[in-house]
């Protein structure tokens, strides 16, 4: 053997080629040869009956043993493996520590050590400090190899999405198997080994074989090898966790991109169809589809964009980019949904294998234990826990009914919580703050509620999983004395005990109803295969997804260089019959007859009424819609050979700087890029930000406004080098100088030279003089006329001609807008950074967590729990003791003499009292968890609405959704959970801890000292798994976000052709969160190992004293050694438990900074107005001054004017010259100096909720809330109908609305959140209602741009504020257009924060100098405007 083994060694040094599996081979050869002489020479060492077999050979035998272990065992384990990329041409160049460590560092993870030691030394451990991603785990290698096997696509069979995950993950699985195999014997080692010991103790070693110190080391090696499967178990899973994390989200983002967007309406039987009423019939078509936004942001932007362009919108047009019908909207949130809830839900049921493999095996084996141990009497105990197995399960059943119903409340809550938030500003403004405060009570008492119902029911079922096991033990150890007439003794007892803690452990498995989980499970995954088969694609996917499929699909020509279509019919479903249906029933299709063929080179106009279509033109070119054959000839081109750009009209960007949102991949040309810069309207912009173009625009153009957004989309399709631009309506969203300045420069300059334009538009006034070629879409999809001439489009289409006259009405009166200049923030940022929390949970904010867990009487909480929890752990204890002492009278007394009904009574009462002690802990701390969850949820709310408008303008509202909604949650459950368990943990580690020194007063020394190491390990681990804690969350929020924008801006992307590009942002993005996810799984490896090594070390140590030092008995030695075990389990559980703490106190760090605020002044007694005020609208204000933080510059300056009850006064100025900071003074929602007398009463000295609720500002895009119109006129129900009815008529709303048709409003109208599905001027004259039903004497009117297609709805609105409002009403009208105030009784003009001018119009006009006749003289239509003032025109 020796001579054979010299030879593998000698080959594997001189061939390469041979080394790795020579060396291989010649480990087993070796290790062979030592297991034979282990056999041989030293097991015989250990037992009394057997010599070592060459024993002859002397000290030889001891250096070839010695030598054997060091080649066969210690140099294979210790030596590092040699890294073998998985792409030999693409090494990495510093592998992974992962990849190169030996087999010993794989089994003790150390190869963490330098991460866990870097982590313990600085405040925060980067990214960048972290190893790098093992290319095995790269999701572009993990996408390659399992792609084929779960993609349709990429060649995987149609079958199970299950089995193909298993054939994905086969090899992991296999190791799994083994592992449970190895963790299931593992885990009888102590039971064994104490039995072994306490027989030896009991028997004085009379008729032993094996020497005690066998069972010693027995002790160490079992649960280290149980450590070590399980671990390991761990490991593999939480890879393939994060692997299946990679493959899911790439899975559906690729699929993604496969789909079609289609637009339905709703099948809800309960679903009211909301529709977009527009002024007069002839600007509505008949039928109008029904318009939901799909999300707050989305919504946000449709408000910007509606206020300056087009109506909200198209009734018929197909849905636009960003703004989805109903179930498009809801597939976008289903695919959300698939990469988060149902992702975490497969992964989630990553342990199936404990279900059905390591479940069942353990019960076998504990009862085969059972039966050697206790014979038959374990069956009886095993039938009782059968029979009553039904109890855990019924309660299971109650806590997911209850679950289910706490979910409801909690969406309910969450609901009124962001629709309260989103609309904060206005909740303030109206002084609502009290009223929608006791709104949101409500709810979260409900919610508290259930929270209390569902703990409840869980300490039942924690209960249940305690008492069945025991019961079981009980009934089994009284069938063995009283029946079967053995002796139970201290061997008997102890090594059962552990056995039937394990029990224990699989039926609580089973009650906390781990099989339905999987089963429920199951359902995310059906929802995932659903979603990648039966989801409908576009044409160009349908053969590879449905090879049988009898769809026909058409192939657009390709070799031609035409853009068009011959005899072409699109429909937004398969089903040509539906898909796209309105209210009234019609099936919209977009129908192209004869050849329609645009002109290359040129600018062409797709033009048409409202609802006509001419989205669809675009959409059907890009493949968007299906293509349905209607003749042989049919066909329709889009060549992609030049490339093709594209800008919705729902402007889609990045969260990425301006420059890459525009560059979109291009490379920089600076020459290029700023003519585009300046052609797009975008110089003044970039100016205002102090970061230029390298301002991040933030998720979904969170800093921008609709109009930046719709110039920077405009901007990346004529910076792209494509020959073919393809434009939705981008001019909607501009008001009309810029609009004139984008047609003026960029589509008459040089960089949209030779290349070919389809621009959709309604601005036709503006767009035509450009065009070169017009084609006109009628309201029933066909094509009404093509050619050069806009007079012939006009001519076929009478409804298109109303629309475009009034388009021209509106651009003239346009031109008199007051604010050209666009709004922006100085430092380019509009949100204030959120703080990243490092280090351990502050007392301040753990100070919050207890005082409100402990209410009002603090001392007397915590001592009771406290003392309930000691009481409860002594408790416990004593039980295990007493049990020991009830096993050592057998060593006294004969069976027959042991009162064993005495002891099994006595031992009842002991577990009684355990539980009593554990109820009244558990009970009471919940208790005070359900008060802290309402006193924290409370103050953040109070918090939220008593904030300043300051700190609302810098804190996004999506933050503060999270603190309401996500952290909330955590303060519901796991906080408290997690540090009652802490204490609960601490009290055990004190009560094992004593029961050790009672009866070993010498290792009060080495407990201590092991707690002392426990702690110091487990604190170097918590400090670096913190800090990759918080980098797992940073590295998620940028993955999900990506995914997120992508499927919103999916049309884009394809039109641009740059799926590849997102596929392979995709993938990087995927790398950098699974780098640190692997890395927070492994690092709980670390701290496993270590403190399982140290817990088996300590219980080895008091073994060997109990066995070898002075005498405690066997039952003594057994409670000791249970002890041990305990003790050193409760340290690991506690650092687990605590880490766990600490992840989630960050919700409580994050709610504790949202409520040290910035807030406004609290309501006083003192505060209160007469119960008569206000009796008029007379104002006065004097030396007024205003300023929005106290070191910021002043915005107004001194200014004095008085304003008589009744008058209608008019504020204009040029943008920056106060006008929305005297309204914000006025209502005192700035920091201001000197005093405003309302109705004689200065406002100083009134409380801020009445006097906001005596005055309503209706802003230029007035917030509504989610519910009826009756709710949003009357939020408190504190009017009835006729009120509200009487209001909307006096409002106008009635009026404008006479010929609507199926498109009227009602007080039962459904209203989308933020009033989504209602025109801006709707929402306008709703608000308007509003305020008249609040009865306000003093109105304050932010008018609006003038928006096309709601002319008449601007026409009423000016009607009804100059006759519909009582006589005492004062009106201050912040003036956009001249033409709307010239006839007010008074106008003030605004410079630079300073009052320029303020008194009748007539009179100011008057002044040759004056500022507001420098407006009117610089007017397009000053002779109507002098008219309007009274007065004549001056030459």
């Amino acid at each position: 053997m020796q001579l054979y083994s010299t030879v593998l060694a000698v080959i594997s040094v001189v061939s390469k080629m041979w080394s790795a599996s020579t060396t291989r081979h010649n480990i087993i050869v070796l290790l062979s040869a030592f297991v034979v002489y282990a056999y041989r020479d030293l097991w015989p060492l250990g037992t009394y009956t057997k010599q070592p077999a060459d024993i002859a050979e002397g000290k030889i035998l001891i250096v070839k043993i010695g030598v054997l272990a060091f080649t066969a065992v210690v140099i294979p384990l210790f030596i590092p493996r040699r890294y073998v990329p998985v792409d030999p041409k693409n090494p990495m160049p510093e592998p992974n520590p992962e990849q190169t460590a030996s087999i010993f560092s794989l089994m003790t993870y150390t190869f963490l050590d330098s991460v866990i030691f870097l982590g313990y030394k600085v405040p925060h451990l980067r990214f960048d400090q972290l190893p790098p991603l093992a290319d095995y785990d790269a999701a572009k290698y993990q996408t390659v190899k399992a792609f084929p096997h779960l993609d349709v696509f990429r060649g995987a069979k149609h079958r199970s999405l299950f089995l193909r995950f298993m054939r994905v993950f086969r090899k992991e699985y296999s190791i799994l198997a083994l592992s449970i195999f190895g963790y299931s014997a593992g885990s009888f080692a102590s039971p064994i080994g104490i039995y072994q010991i306490l027989n030896y103790l009991e028997t004085g070693g009379v008729g032993a074989s094996i020497r005690p110190w066998v069972w010693i080391i027995w002790l160490f090696m079992g649960p280290m090898i149980q450590s070590f499967s399980f671990q390991w178990y761990i490991f593999v899973a939480t890879r393939t966790l994060a692997l299946t994390e990679v493959l899911v989200t790439q899975l559906v983002f690729e699929h993604s991109l496969r789909i079609r967007l289609k637009a339905e309406t709703s099948n809800d039987s309960n679903y009211q169809p909301i529709t977009t009423a527009t002024p007069s019939r002839a600007e509505s078509p008949a039928s109008t589809l029904t318009v939901r936004e799909p999300s707050t942001s989305s919504s946000t932007s449709t408000l910007k964009d509606a206020g300056k362009g087009k109506a909200k919108a198209e009734a018929l047009e197909p849905p636009k980019q960003g703004q989805k019908k109903v179930s498009d909207g809801n597939l976008i949130g289903k695919i959300n949904n698939l990469v988060t809830t149902d992702l975490n839900n497969i992964v989630g049921a990553r342990d199936f294998l404990l279900v059905v493999l390591y479940v069942p095996l353990q019960i076998s084996l504990c009862m085969v234990f059972l039966y050697r141990l206790l014979g038959w009497s374990s069956f009886v105990g095993f039938g009782v826990m059968l029979i009553l197995l039904p109890l855990p399960g019924w309660v299971a059943k109650k806590i997911q009914q209850a679950q289910a119903q706490r979910m409801k409340a909690t969406d309910a809550r969450v609901q009124t919580v962001s629709e309260a938030i989103n609309v904060i500003r206005m909740v303030k403004l109206f002084g609502w703050e009290h009223k929608m405060s006791e709104r949101l009570q409500e709810k979260r008492e409900e919610e508290l509620r259930l929270i209390w119902k569902t703990k409840f029911l869980n300490y039942v079922s924690s209960m249940m999983g305690f008492i069945l096991p025991t019961l079981a033990m009980i009934t089994t150890y009284g069938v063995y004395t009283v029946i079967m007439k053995q002796e139970l003794n201290a061997s008997k007892i102890f090594s059962s005990m552990a056995v039937f803690s394990l029990l224990r452990e699989q039926i609580f498995r089973l009650t906390q109803d781990r099989i339905t989980h999987c089963l429920n499970r199951k359902v995310s995954l059906d929802r995932l295969d659903e979603f990648l088969h039966k989801t409908e694609l576009l044409d160009s996917f349908l053969e590879v997804s449905k090879p049988s499929s009898s769809v026909p699909v058409p192939t657009p020509v390709e070799s031609s260089s035409d853009i068009g279509f011959r005899n072409a019919t699109f429909s937004w479903s398969l089903d040509d019959e539906g898909g796209y249906t309105t209210p009234s029933g019609r099936v919209y299709k977009l129908r192209i007859d004869g050849e329609l063929l645009f002109k290359r080179n040129a600018i062409n106009l797709i033009i048409g009424p409202t609802g006509s279509g001419k989205t669809s033109v675009l959409m059907a070119l890009l493949g968007e819609m299906h293509f349905i054959v209607s003749s042989p000839d049919s066909w329709f081109n889009l060549p992609r050979d030049g490339g093709v750009a594209y800008a919705s009209q729902e402007s889609w960007v990045q969260n990425e700087t301006i420059r890459n949102n525009i560059l979109f991949g291009s490379e920089y040309d600076e020459e290029r890029y700023r003519k585009v810069i300046r052609q797009c309207a975008l110089e003044r912009d970039l100016e205002l930000f102090d970061a230029g173009d390298a301002t991040e625009v933030g998720e979904r153009g969170l800093t921008l406004s609709g109009g930046q957004k719709a110039r920077i989309t405009l901007a990346r399709a004529i910076y792209s080098p494509a020959e073919i631009i393809l434009l939705d309506d981008v001019l909607a969203a501009l008001d009309v100088h810029t609009s004139s300045w984008i047609v003026d420069e960029c589509f008459r300059g040089d960089l949209v030279k030779n290349r070919t334009i389809l621009l959709v538009t309604h601005n036709v006034a503006l767009a035509s003089p450009v065009a070169d070629f017009i084609v006109s879409v009628g309201t029933d999809g066909r094509v009404k006329s093509r050619g050069t001439e806009m007079s012939l489009a006009l001519a076929r289409d009478p409804k298109l001609a109303s629309e475009v006259i009034h388009d021209k009405e509106v651009t003239e009166i346009g031109q008199e807008d007051i604010d050209t200049a666009p709004k922006g923030h100085a430092d380019g940022k509009l949100v204030v950074a959120e703080e990243i929390v490092e280090g351990h949970v502050t007392w301040k904010s753990f100070k919050l967590l207890l005082a409100s867990l402990a209410g009002d009487h603090p001392i007397a909480f915590f001592t009771v729990v406290m003392a309930a929890l000691l009481l409860n752990e002594w408790t416990f204890t004593f039980q295990v003791w007493f049990l020991g002492y009830w096993g050592a009278q057998y060593e006294t007394h004969p069976a027959s003499e042991v009162p064993v009904y005495l002891y099994l009574f006595a031992y009842s009462a002991i577990i009684l009292l355990f539980c009593v002690f554990f109820s009244t802990s558990y009970l009471i701390f919940m208790y005070g968890s359900i008060r802290a969850s309402r006193i924290i949820n409370n103050k953040l709310i109070d918090s939220m609405f008593g904030s300043t408008l300051r700190w609302l303008d810098e804190t996004p509202v999506g933050r503060i959704i999270t603190r309401c909604t996500q952290d909330i949650r955590a303060i519901d459950g796991p906080i408290p959970q997690s540090l009652l368990w802490a204490v609960d943990c601490v009290s055990g580690i004190l009560a094992k801890l004593g029961a050790i020194v009672l009866f070993t007063p010498i290792f009060l020394g080495p407990g201590i000292s092991v707690a002392i190491i426990g702690l110091w390990m487990g604190n170097m681990y918590l400090k670096a798994q913190l800090s990759v804690k918080r980098e797992t969350s940073n590295a998620r929020s940028p993955m999900i976000s990506h995914f997120t924008a992508a499927i919103h801006g999916i049309v884009s992307i394809r039109a641009y052709g740059a799926q590849d590009k997102f596929k392979a942002e995709s993938l990087v993005r995927i790398n950098h969160y699974t780098r640190v996810s692997r890395m927070s799984y492994n690092l709980n490896r670390w701290i496993g190992v270590r403190i399982d090594a140290l817990s088996a070390s300590f219980t080895v140590a008091l073994a060997s004293y109990l066995i070898y030092g002075p005498s405690v008995g066997a039952s003594n030695t057994g409670f000791s050694l249970n002890m041990a075990v305990e003790f050193t389990t409760l340290i690991l559980y506690f650092v687990r438990i605590y880490n766990d703490f600490e992840v989630q106190a960050n919700s409580l760090e994050r709610v504790q900074g949202y409520i040290d605020i910035e807030h406004e002044p609290k309501p006083t007694d003192v505060g209160k107005p007469p119960a008569a005020w206000p009796a008029s609208g007379d104002l006065r204000v004097e030396k007024l001054s205003a300023r929005y933080s106290q070191s910021g510059p002043k915005v107004l300056h001194d200014i004095s004017f008085h304003i008589a009850s009744g008058e209608r006064v008019g504020v204009v100025g040029r943008t920056g010259s106060g006008k929305s900071s005297l309204t914000l003074a006025l209502l005192r929602c700035i920091l201001t100096e000197g005093e405003v007398y309302f109705d004689g009463i200065p406002t100083s000295h009134v409380n801020l909720d009445a006097l906001r609720t005596s005055i309503t500002i209706i802003p230029q895009t007035p917030e509504l809330l989610s519910g009826t119109l009756r709710e949003n006129l009357d939020p408190f129900d504190q009017n009835d109908d006729a009120v509200l009815n009487a209001a909307l008529q006096a409002a106008g709303l009635f009026s404008l609305q006479e010929d609507a048709g199926e498109a009227s409003l009602s007080l039962d109208t459904k209203i989308a959140s933020g009033g989504g599905n209602l025109s801006v001027g709707q929402r306008q004259i709703i608000a308007l209602a509003r305020a008249m039903v609040r009865g306000s004497k003093l109105l304050i009117l932010d008018e609006g741009q003038l928006i096309p297609h709601h002319y008449k709805t601007d026409a009423v609105i000016q009607n009804t504020l100059r006759s519909q409002l009582g006589n005492d009403v004062t009106v201050i009208t912040v003036a956009h257009r001249l033409q709307t105030i010239m006839d007010a009784d008074k106008i003030m003009v605004l410079d630079s924060g300073r009052i320029a001018e303020f008194g009748k119009p007539k009179d100011l006009l008057l002044k040759e100098d004056g500022m507001l006749r420098a407006l009117l003289d610089g007017s397009g239509d000053k002779e109507k405007l002098y008219e309007l003032a009274g007065s004549e025109l001056k030459a």
